[in-house]
């Protein structure tokens, strides 16, 4: 009946235990790389487990446990157990250690269990000639030519080189294109200035005939769009300026009239006078002449007011037809400052273009040497004991977080040099016409 009784509990107890041996089974999987050493800065979180007699089972120490960095001076600080240094040490080690340190602290009979998960590893670093330098994450395992992979490969020096020649020549082709554009425009502006009917563009050889022929149609129509804009404003104020001088010779008509009218009412008036003090005429009559006189006198006032005014405007008129080519003289001459100024800056920048262009030809032209064919060396820059060493490596060396891989590969200019003198300036000079072309 006891066996009976208990055989219930042996085998709760042994499926509790071994469910606790596949957690920690679990934890202890390769992919936490044991034999990968605990650099600086490694990120790591702390599990303990005892098993508690009294209690029949497994219980985790959480006060103990938890997420840990190790420091740059490659020690953990622990509760209870303080400072540990975790130098030279791999995951397995570090939890012995643990273990073995909180049996003596506590006094325990049996060891308790610890697993520590790597959360994070420190980077690598990857500098040198590769494509893409910089930080990237470690994994266990990772090899020198792993790293290499992760940068993108070796720096194709070639490849970049004929990229900035087609980028100067293509530099060059609009500058040159920017210079038609500048000397077309130059040759309009001095036919406006000059006042000619044509315009006369110098032929330049070397550029394409065909976009020059463009920019000359487009010049020209510019040129006749001005010339039409100018002659209608010219009409227009010369139309105007007629218009104004009609209009003052039929005020200046009724003027005569008006002054006609007055003479005539101031003689009725002399003679209405001398009957009104003779009696012979009532003095309404008197008074009737009186204000018809004063209102063509107010009337002729306004007309030579308006004949004034009328004079002004033409003046005025006048005025802006003789400024109107003056004017216009006057702004092409500030465009063509201002052309000529940028013409010179645009050949300022093809000269130096070009000469850029050329070093860049020498540089690369003469070698018949691939970047694919340059070997490789590798040097690795580990931090050991709070000192950092350097040591030449291979592609199959394994690296440790915290690595610095260096690639390096023969220069540019020690492949040059291998090149023969006298025939590099010839080249580079015929490759240079053809880019700009």
């Amino acid at each position: 009946m006891n066996s009976s009784h208990r055989a219930p509990h042996v085998f709760l107890r042994a499926t509790f235990v071994i469910g606790a041996l596949a957690f920690l089974a679990g934890a202890a999987s390769p992919a936490l790389a044991d034999s990968v050493p605990l650099t600086p800065q490694t990120k790591i979180r702390l599990t303990i487990v005892q098993w508690m007699q009294s209690k029949g089972q497994y219980e985790r120490w959480d006060a103990l446990g938890g997420e840990y960095t190790v420091s740059d001076d490659g020690a953990v600080f622990l509760p209870f157990l303080g400072s540990l240094s975790v130098s030279n040490l791999d995951n397995t080690d570090l939890t012995s250690e643990i273990a073995k340190r909180l049996q003596e602290k506590i006094g325990l009979v049996q060891a308790p269990a610890v697993t520590i998960e790597i959360l994070e590893y420190p980077p690598i670093y990857v500098v040198g000639d590769v494509t893409k330098p910089g930080e990237y994450k470690f994994r266990p395992g990772l090899t020198v030519l792993q790293s290499l992979a992760l940068g993108g490969g070796p720096f194709r020096a070639t490849s970049l080189q004929q990229s900035q020649t087609i980028k100067l020549a293509g530099e060059l082709r609009e500058i040159d294109h920017s210079l038609l554009r500048s000397t077309a425009k130059l040759a309009r502006l001095q036919a406006e200035m000059t006042g000619v009917k044509e315009i006369t563009f110098d032929r330049t050889l070397g550029v394409d005939q065909q976009y020059a022929a463009g920019i000359y149609n487009e010049e020209r129509v510019i040129f006749q769009a001005r010339a039409n804009a100018l002659d209608r404003q010219s009409k227009a104020l010369t139309e105007l300026r007629d218009l104004l001088n009609s209009e003052v010779g039929m005020l200046g008509e009724k003027v005569q009239g008006s002054e006609d009218n007055i003479k005539s009412i101031e003689d009725q008036l002399t003679s209405v006078k001398t009957l009104v003090t003779k009696g012979l005429t009532v003095s309404s009559r008197q008074l009737d002449l009186e204000r018809l006189l004063t209102t063509y006198r107010s009337n002729r006032l306004d007309l030579v007011t308006a004949i004034m005014r009328g004079r002004q405007a033409i003046s005025e008129t006048t005025r802006n037809l003789e400024g109107l080519y003056d004017t216009r003289r006057s702004e092409v001459a500030s465009e063509l400052q201002s052309e000529q100024a940028r013409l010179d800056q645009l050949k300022l920048k093809r000269e130096m273009t070009q000469k850029l262009l050329l070093d860049d030809l020498a540089a690369g032209g003469g070698s018949n040497i691939t970047d694919e064919a340059l070997p490789l060396t590798f040097t690795v820059s580990r931090r050991s004991e709070g000192q950092i060493r350097q040591f030449q490596a291979s592609e199959t060396t394994a690296l440790i977080p915290g690595d610095v891989v260096r690639v390096v590969r023969t220069p540019i200019a020690d492949r040059v040099s291998q090149a023969a003198p006298a025939d590099l300036p010839r080249e580079t000079e015929t490759r240079a016409s053809q880019a700009s072309q």
